[in-house]
């Protein structure tokens, strides 16, 4: 029998992407960047940028540097969203007011930068800087966008919360990540509505659908160690995408309060944040409100009114007004009290030798792709 880490779909996932271990590592923006990226990819693993917040000149930059640091597959991360007309924020900001009293602080004067969605500007990158991968969250960009960066060379990652979204997905891409509601982070919903399935049985319902092509899935959610990644590829996945586990790594740009928390904070779903359902820790602001409010601006609006409350708690160490972002495995990998955090190539590395152990096979992860059918894998052929 082939074994799990010799057959379709992981051979699958290695060819097309040339990574060495079967693992992405997830695009977070403010929790990762260059060196993170970096770090993940001399470990073996697909290395990713998160792209919303930044600008085309910022993307240029930070791919060169990536470059420069590391040589293996990159993914560049982008959104799917409308942003729409600004909306109303009276009803929030007035939610918000005994939070403004009690830090002296008001709505910012000057709005911070939104999350912005993939457009013609930052398709020009993409055909410039020519990524391996281009991934994109809550659905992908219009046909025309799509073909560009198809023409640029990029393999395309597209996002999937439930069975219907994954069909609705896999003649248009690559792979497609089989997001669960245990992922921290934004849920990355595009077909009626959030309807949160569990990642063990979206990945087993997506590698069980005979109408779909044969596209591998990528496993989300839940999943931080050796045992975890083990378990998704033995229910039909190609590889898993952590954030999680790299938060507890040295190269994270999390705040020291967001580090702290992932010991053992509470993670709920909220929509406080950015006026999207994300899942993180729970904090102050969620105790007081709830974790979901109707009065929270769509997203990404709802982030704008939080930016002076999170400034001014972060500079005093606190995360009260912050968005924690984190998935429901967040305790698993946390160092020990007084022990530095783990390197992110180290960390990847390390999970790696795990797996192949647990999986009793062979790391040999080099010689030709075999010609093994999704049918063949499915009767364990």
């Amino acid at each position: 029998m082939t074994g799990i880490l010799h057959g379709w779909p992981v051979r699958e996932f290695f060819r097309l992407t040339g990574a060495q271990v079967p693992i992405i590592q997830a695009p977070m923006a403010g929790a990762g960047g260059v060196a993170l990226a970096a770090a993940a990819i001399r470990g073996g693993a697909v290395g990713s940028l998160p792209c919303a917040m930044l600008t085309p000149d910022q993307v240029h930059e930070q791919v060169a540097q990536v470059r420069a640091q590391a040589d293996g597959p990159l993914n560049l991360n982008f959104f799917c969203h409308v942003l729409g007309d600004p909306p109303n924020e009276s009803a929030w900001r007035a939610l918000l007011q005994p939070f403004y009293d009690k830090e002296g602080v008001g709505p910012p004067e000057t709005p911070p930068p939104l999350r912005t969605p993939f457009d013609d500007a930052m398709c020009r990158v993409v055909e410039e800087v020519r990524p391996e991968i281009v991934s994109f969250h809550f659905g992908l960009p219009e046909p025309a966008l799509l073909d560009r960066v198809r023409r640029a060379g990029a393999l395309i990652v597209g996002n999937a919360t439930t069975r219907a979204e994954a069909r609705a997905l896999t003649d248009q891409v690559d792979l497609v990540i089989a997001q669960g509601f245990e992922a921290g982070g934004h849920a990355g919903h595009f077909l009626d509505g959030y309807r949160p399935e569990g990642t063990l049985a979206l990945v087993r319902q997506v590698a069980l659908d005979a109408d779909l092509p044969l596209v591998p899935a990528i496993a989300a959610g839940g999943i931080a160690d050796a045992a975890g990644i083990a378990a998704v590829l033995q229910l039909g996945a190609g590889a898993v995408q952590l954030g999680t586990a790299y938060l507890h790594t040295a190269e994270a740009t999390i705040s020291p309060a967001h580090r702290a928390a992932l010991r053992s904070g509470e993670t709920v779903v909220t929509n406080l944040f950015s006026g999207g359902l994300a899942r993180g820790i729970r904090n102050a602001l969620i105790d007081e409100i709830g974790p979901v409010h109707p009065a929270a601006p769509r997203f990404p609006y709802a982030s704008a009114a939080l930016a002076e409350l999170r400034r001014m708690a972060e500079a005093d160490g606190r995360g009260d007004y912050s968005p924690l972002w984190t998935g429901q495995a967040a305790s698993l990998g946390a160092p020990l009290p007084g022990e530095p955090p783990e390197g992110a190539q180290a960390l990847t590395e390390r999970l790696a030798r795990e797996l192949f152990e647990l999986l009793g096979e062979s790391d040999d992860r080099s010689g030709p792709h075999p010609s093994v059918k999704r049918q063949l894998y499915l009767d364990g052929a």
